[in-house]
């Protein structure tokens, strides 16, 4: 089937599945923001979005959905740190679990969807749960690793028990994450690896900038194993009272403020406090990379990917990468970006000083990113969506058809054998 999307344009009637998207969260972070980039640019497809409550009021990131796309919250509030706390939070959390997996199910657009799509872990959770007895196809999208480290422990149990089992497709970035899940699904289970929405536009790299000290910079929201500590400590060893700077673009959700706090007090530590900017969250980002020689990802943990990674790319950046996880499949080491080993401060800090010391490598790699494959615009990205949406959608039905198939043969069979025996018996 074959759609056309645009900004505004949406099409309808049978060439429209209904597609009912779960979030659990209203805050801005990269999973929402790569929904909202897919509604906001006419995602082929019927779409509407069923949010858990939060502390806030109003839809928060989702303010800016376009007027066709129908959003409401329902449920009880989802607390955080639920795979990083205590039993008592576990058990306050798998309570609130069951219970928005039951007010989910009752709504009338679970009921009518198409497709349930789970855009986050904790509405995979309670949207498996709701889906367990229907059979509405569900498709999850898989952000993390399938491990502990990254799940923490309730988060692990969840995915493998109770969420992957239920998942009729999976959607992730990069391959990691989808070979991480590959063992706790179920044999007919499809899985597509489509990047995020990012917002990226394509184009040319820019010249590369030859006066003035070097612009370092990191796109991520400001989380312990976003690697900003990892980041700063390179800089500053690298960097410490010259004219460089460094810049890091993303606000603090989900309780991280203390953690700001600790970057701004170690950033005076370490000499550098006048060369180091913290913008907090930034709507026009490619603006901002633009002006940026060097951008960074340094995860301390394997990463899907992160569209930090992509908007990197997509600018023409100098693009810096730790060298494991999913960002090591977009970012080839001398070819588009450098590498560095994950959470070594000064491999990272030997790679700063070599891009400072050689423009001519900062503008080959920058080509080099703006030339990537596979970088997709919105639009592309909610193609691809669609196509995997619509795949689904199929393959569940089909499954479907030939369930009744078997049971029919099965009556059937019974039936002739019932007879057969009667008329072997005949009357006494």
């Amino acid at each position: 089937m074959s759609h056309e999307a645009g900004p505004g344009r949406r099409p309808t009637g049978a060439d429209a599945p209904k597609v009912l998207h779960l979030d659990h969260t209203t805050v801005a972070g990269g999973a929402e923001f790569a929904l909202l980039r897919m509604l906001q640019v006419g995602a082929p497809w019927s779409p509407s979005i069923m949010l858990a409550p939060t502390d806030d009021e109003g839809l928060g990131v989702y303010e800016t959905l376009p007027a066709d796309v129908p959003c409401r919250v329902v449920g009880v509030r989802q607390p955080a740190g639920v795979s990083w706390g205590g039993f008592g939070l576990q058990m306050v959390a798998t309570v609130r679990l069951a219970i928005q997996a039951r007010r989910d199910g009752l709504q009338r657009e679970f009921r009518t969807a198409d497709l349930v799509d789970a855009n986050t872990a904790r509405a995979a959770a309670y949207g498996a749960l709701a889906a367990r007895f229907s059979r509405v196809p569900f498709v999850v999208h898989v952000r993390d690793m399938t491990d502990r480290d990254a799940l923490g422990r309730t988060g692990h149990f969840l995915m493998r028990r109770v969420i992957l089992p239920r998942a009729d497709g999976i959607i992730s970035d990069t391959h990691p994450p989808l070979d991480s899940a590959r063992p706790y699904l179920k044999p007919d289970a499809l899985m597509s690896v489509i990047p995020s929405a990012s917002g990226i536009r394509l184009r040319e790299a820019p010249p590369v900038r030859t006066q003035g000290g070097l612009r370092v910079g990191m796109l991520a929201r400001i989380d312990p194993w976003k690697g900003q500590r990892v980041l700063l400590d390179a800089f500053a060893e690298a960097f410490a009272g010259t004219d460089a700077r460094l810049e890091f673009a993303g606000a603090a959700p989900f309780g991280h403020e203390d953690f700001l706090a600790e970057l701004q007090d170690r950033a005076a530590e370490l000499g550098v406090a006048d060369q180091v900017v913290f913008h907090g969250h930034v709507d026009d980002v490619d603006a901002l990379i633009e002006e940026w020689d060097v951008a960074v990802q340094a995860s301390t943990r394997p990463e899907p990917l992160g569209q930090n990674v992509l908007q990197y790319l997509a600018a023409g950046r100098a693009v810096v990468v730790a060298d494991e996880g999913g960002p090591t499949e977009w970012v080839h080491d001398g070819v588009n970006g450098l590498q560095f080993p994950a959470r070594d401060v000064q491999g990272l800090a030997a790679v700063l000083r070599r891009l400072d010391a050689d423009p001519a490598l900062r503008q080959r790699l920058g080509v080099g990113a703006a030339s990537t494959p596979g970088l997709l615009d919105d639009v592309e990205v909610a193609e691809a969506h669609a196509t995997f949406y619509n795949e689904v959608i199929e393959a569940v039905r089909r499954r479907a058809t030939r369930g009744r198939r078997a049971h029919e043969t099965i009556y059937d069979d019974v039936v002739r054998r019932t007879a057969t025996v009667s008329s072997a018996s005949g009357p006494a």
